[in-house]
């Protein structure tokens, strides 16, 4: 089975997942997308959750809890949240493969140090073989394929960050994470006639923008 994984590096939870993605390419053929979640969000008109008081400080208990589970190393960079931008460009520079994302995200979320500009992804840059970063992320073609994964993205029906698309089946967010595990070992699983009605539940009221 085709899959899409749609993340970007501002997202610890994209970091969280990226161990458990990795384990399931035995069983699909996944294509990794880096994505600005950003603009994923302010297409949907919302706020991440690191931009909401009290959301933000929960979810970043909540997050280093989720490490703790999982016994993954952890640590916040110096600022968050922060520009992804360079970073995710570096990525595509490198041909988005699955270790370029592995070592940006373990620059950013296990090293905790800052990726938001050339000079502070020099040493990611050259562990790629990218001796200049900083035209590599300048690139027009690096900048118009990140515009066109994220339109893909949306366009795909994609709302955050981590989503793993499978055909029609999509999940969203490391606590999804045994969910798709469940349905890796029953694709049945979500086909009842209760799934089934949920997916179109009329709404009872809507609340006005």
């Amino acid at each position: 089975m085709r899959a899409h994984w749609y993340f970007d590096f501002v997202s610890p939870f994209s970091y969280l997942q990226l161990a458990k993605v990795l384990s399931w390419r035995d069983r699909l053929d996944i294509t990794p997308v880096p994505v600005a979640f950003g603009a994923v969000l302010k297409h949907h008109g919302q706020l991440g959750p690191a931009e909401i008081p009290g959301k933000r400080e929960f979810t970043y208990r909540f997050l280093r809890w989720q490490a703790e589970q999982a016994g993954a190393t952890l640590r916040f960079p110096p600022q968050h949240p922060f520009n992804p931008l360079a970073a995710l460009r570096l990525c595509i520079a490198a041909g988005a493969t699955w270790a370029s994302i592995e070592t940006i995200f373990n620059h950013l979320w296990r090293d905790g140090k800052p990726g938001t500009t050339a000079a502070e992804l020099d040493v990611v840059g050259c562990t790629l073989g990218i001796d200049n970063v900083e035209n590599a992320i300048a690139s027009a073609e690096v900048k118009q394929a990140l515009h066109a994964n994220t339109d893909g993205a949306i366009a795909a029906g994609v709302f955050g960050v981590p989503t793993l698309k499978v055909g029609n089946e999509m999940f969203w967010g490391n606590d999804a994470t045994p969910m798709i595990e469940d349905w890796l070992a029953n694709p049945q699983r979500f086909t009842d006639a209760e799934y089934r009605r949920i997916a179109d539940l009329p709404f009872g009221i809507e609340r006005r923008r």
